[in-house]
C-alpha cells in the first residue's frame, strides 16, 4: 500500500473547487470521500451548565487533512475520557473536512511515457479530504468546569502538538461572560 504523502503539500489554501454534480459531465469529482474524523462530539450532551470554555485556534490559515485532525481529537479525547469520564467534559471538532485534495501521479523511470498522460488530464484523482481554516479559526472546542482545567489544558496541547500549525489554547470563563 501506498504511504500518504506529507501535509506540508496541501497545507496552502486553495479554492474548494469539488464540484459533484449527478450530471457527468458537470462532475469534476467522480467520487465522495468518506472521511476519516468518526466522531465530531463527545462527552457529555446533556450539561448545559459548564464553567469553562477552551478552544484550539489557528494562528494562521491553512488546510488540515481529514487524519491529523483525527489523530488530535484521539490523543486529547483519550486523556479526557481516562481522567474526567464520559460525564466530565463537552469536546467538539469545529469543522468538517470538505475539500477533496487531488493529486495526478507523474510516471518516471524506464518506459514512463507510455503510463503518464502529462498535463493532459491533469486534474489528478482524489487522495484524501482537508478542512480549511482561516487565521483565528477554532479547530476544536472544549467545556469543562473550573476544577478540570488543568487537564483540559493538557489535553489541547496534546491536540496541538498533533496539529502541523502555530495554534494558541483561548480560555473563556463562561459564568462571568452571563
Amino acid at each position: 500500500m501506498a504511504r500518504i504523502r506529507k501535509g506540508i503539500c496541501y497545507r496552502k489554501l486553495e479554492r474548494p473547487y469539488t464540484r459533484i454534480s449527478r450530471y457527468k459531465r458537470q462532475s469534476f469529482i467522480k467520487t465522495g470521500y468518506n472521511s476519516k474524523i468518526i466522531r465530531f462530539v463527545m462527552g457529555d450532551l446533556q450539561k448545559a451548565d459548564w464553567d469553562l470554555k477552551l478552544e484550539l485556534c489557528t494562528k494562521s490559515s491553512l488546510q488540515l487533512r481529514d487524519n491529523s485532525v483525527e489523530s488530535a481529537r484521539l490523543t486529547s479525547n483519550k486523556l479526557l475520557e481516562t481522567v474526567l469520564g464520559k460525564e466530565g467534559y463537552f469536546f467538539r471538532v469545529k469543522k468538517y473536512p470538505y475539500h477533496i485534495l487531488r493529486m495526478n501521479p507523474i510516471a518516471s523511470g524506464a518506459g514512463a511515457d507510455r503510463f503518464s498522460t502529462g498535463m493532459q488530464l491533469a486534474f489528478g484523482r482524489p487522495v484524501g479530504q482537508a478542512a480549511q481554516f482561516k487565521k483565528g479559526d477554532t479547530i476544536f472546542e472544549l467545556l469543562v468546569d473550573k476544577k478540570n482545567l488543568e487537564t483540559a489544558k493538557k489535553a489541547m496541547e496534546r491536540a496541538y502538538h498533533k496539529i502541523a500549525c502555530p495554534c494558541q489554547i483561548v480560555v473563556t470563563d463562561l459564568k462571568k461572560a452571563k
